[in-house]
């Protein structure tokens, strides 16, 4: 068991639920706040969609040992990130 994976996905989940359940986008940083026209669905989006399956992905990866696990969890951070950029560009965006 990595300890140091476990508390960053533990990290990941607190601010998935900070994010995707309180609403709190100002943990957000980088976008034009102006510019979304949905803030409330930007987090639930971005909280529920991105955060929560990235940090039980490195939760499992903290606990389980198998080959490739790096890889894995580029691909998927890649693939979420990606997902959402589309996402975002397409629905929220003024």
């Amino acid at each position: 068991m990595d300890y140091g994976l476990l508390v960053i996905g533990i990290a990941f989940l607190v601010v998935s639920y900070l994010i995707g359940v309180k609403k709190q986008t100002k943990l957000l940083v980088g976008f034009n706040k102006k510019m979304i026209k949905n803030k409330s669905l930007l987090g639930t989006v971005t909280g529920l969609g991105y955060f929560l399956p990235l940090g039980v992905i490195v939760v499992f990866n903290s606990m389980v040992d198998y080959s490739h696990e790096g890889t894995v969890f580029m691909g998927a951070m890649l693939l979420l990130l990606t997902a959402l950029y589309f996402f975002i560009n397409k629905k929220l965006l003024d």
